[in-house]
């Protein structure tokens, strides 16, 4: 075999153990049992942004975390996973994203529920925290009053609610454009959000809902309806006077970023 085959091969060879070895790093579980996770969920027609660019600013602007995992649910409720973890700093940041982003509050939860089975049973995870924007903050209490077995689910410590309209949305324009499941779970009165009042709340999780006077879609008065669910002495409530920050606006707001940090991890709102 001559100088040149033998550099062929050589080079070949290395090149293999390259894709072997980037196919079990991907492969390869992240360690998130070590310290509690907080698990997003994005709201009504959320995507992958709704909270990427805070989770970017969680991981690299302010390294509050470990950006490691996100949860793909597809239409029919199949989970994949996609690992991000680089493995230099904790907590964990989880993802949640559906690919039917406008399915009702009963089918998200179910959904979310299962993702959170999931992150008990193949990481062992036994505690989490919640973040919700909008609908994900629904559908996260939704989840919180109809799936409180301990032994199937992580168990919740905090919730953060992001402009989660828990009285619904009082504008009806917003109901000429907007259509399906959720978009009627989300009219005020709808049998799903009374649903959200009839299980009691458990009593060892603390909660912290944040909005904005600037916020068209949900209101002040429609946030502050979760008093009637929560008791008060678990709930924490910050609505920003800002008739700028719009309801979008509040998971890009550094503001919101500050106060979410303060109440997982600093066990108190700044």
């Amino acid at each position: 075999m001559n100088r040149k085959n033998i550099t062929r091969l050589t080079v070949g060879f290395i090149v293999l153990l390259g894709m072997i070895s980037l196919g079990y790093q991907s492969e390869r579980k992240p360690d998130i049992s070590t310290t509690k996770p907080t698990v997003f969920l994005h709201g009504y027609k959320g995507t992958f942004n709704s909270f990427g660019f805070m989770l970017d600013r969680f991981e690299d602007k302010y390294n509050w975390g470990n950006r490691a995992l996100i949860y793909y649910v597809s239409a029919n409720g199949e989970i994949s996973t996609r690992n991000l973890s680089k493995g230099r700093s904790e907590p964990p940041l989880v993802q949640v994203v559906f690919e039917d982003n406008r399915a009702g509050f009963t089918q998200s939860a179910a959904w979310f529920a299962s993702v959170l089975k999931h992150m008990k049973q193949h990481y062992y995870v036994e505690n989490v925290n919640l973040v919700g924007h909008s609908m994900g903050g629904i559908v996260s209490l939704e989840f919180l009053k109809q799936y409180n077995d301990k032994e199937l689910y992580p168990k919740v410590d905090k919730f953060v609610a992001i402009a989660s309209p828990f009285d619904g949305i009082y504008s009806e324009g917003y109901f000429q454009v907007n259509h399906g499941p959720a978009a009627t779970d989300l009219i005020p009165g709808s049998a799903a959000l009374e649903m959200l009042r009839e299980r009691p709340f458990p009593e060892d999780i603390s909660v912290l809902s944040i909005g904005s006077t600037g916020d068209k879609v949900a209101v002040p008065e429609s946030l502050k309806s979760l008093r009637q669910i929560i008791p008060k002495e678990q709930l924490e409530e910050i609505v920003i006077e800002d008739k700028s920050l719009g309801h979008s606006g509040l998971h890009e707001n550094q503001q919101v970023d500050q106060l979410i940090h303060s109440f997982l991890w600093k066990d108190r709102v700044q």
